[in-house]
């Protein structure tokens, strides 16, 4: 059985659970308030980084395609899907992208046309890592997606006998007041022994 083994310390890096969606965590300290949860997923949730290439030697005589030192990444679209099964106001807000929360009337989502920057905000999947994930000082993968949009409309579906689910497919963006800033990053950190 010599090719069909594992490195021995694999379940010290292995991803765990389904994740958590949130509007905002501290990865120095591996913390979020239970108020920044959206709210409630189903089925887990999938990031993608969808890069896309460009490759400046395929058209240079003598240069075969995908020569590594020609190629570069002309840009990423970070994409996190996920679905809810818990809605309120400020998520359905969130899942239409361009609306806006009726001021008198705080039930009331109102869609608009228009995109404003404040439809924009950042969001983070966070998940359990590695065998050490106590309440305390537990490993985690994050992905933060800034400047998230929901591109795939408000979407609601229901069955006889289940819950109402809430599909979300957001979207990282890049800010023209960085515009170098990547539209995402990622944290991996080990958990270690919870004090006794």
């Amino acid at each position: 059985m010599k090719f069909t083994q594992v490195r021995t310390d694999t379940f010290e890096s292995i991803q765990i659970n389904a994740a958590i969606i949130l509007n905002d965590f501290t990865p120095a300290t591996g913390t979020y308030q239970k108020t920044a949860i959206l709210g409630a997923t189903t089925g887990g949730s999938t990031f993608n980084s969808n890069p896309t290439f460009v490759d400046f030697g395929e058209d240079v005589d003598n240069v075969p395609p995908n020569t590594m030192q020609l190629k570069r990444v002309q840009y990423y679209d970070p994409q996190l899907t996920t679905t809810f099964i818990a809605l309120d106001t400020p998520l359905g807000k969130k899942l239409v992208a361009a609306a806006d929360i009726d001021a008198t009337d705080t039930t009331h989502i109102v869609p608009r046309a228009a995109l404003s920057e404040d439809d924009f905000g950042d969001i983070w999947i966070v998940g359990d890592y590695s065998d050490k994930n106590g309440a305390t000082n537990g490993g985690y993968v994050a992905i933060h997606v800034k400047n998230a949009l929901n591109v795939g409309g408000f979407q609601w579906q229901t069955g006889k006998d289940s819950k109402g689910q809430f599909a979300a497919d957001f979207h990282g963006h890049y800010d023209l007041d960085d515009i170098d800033e990547q539209p995402f990053e990622i944290y991996i950190k080990a958990g270690s022994a919870e004090p006794t």
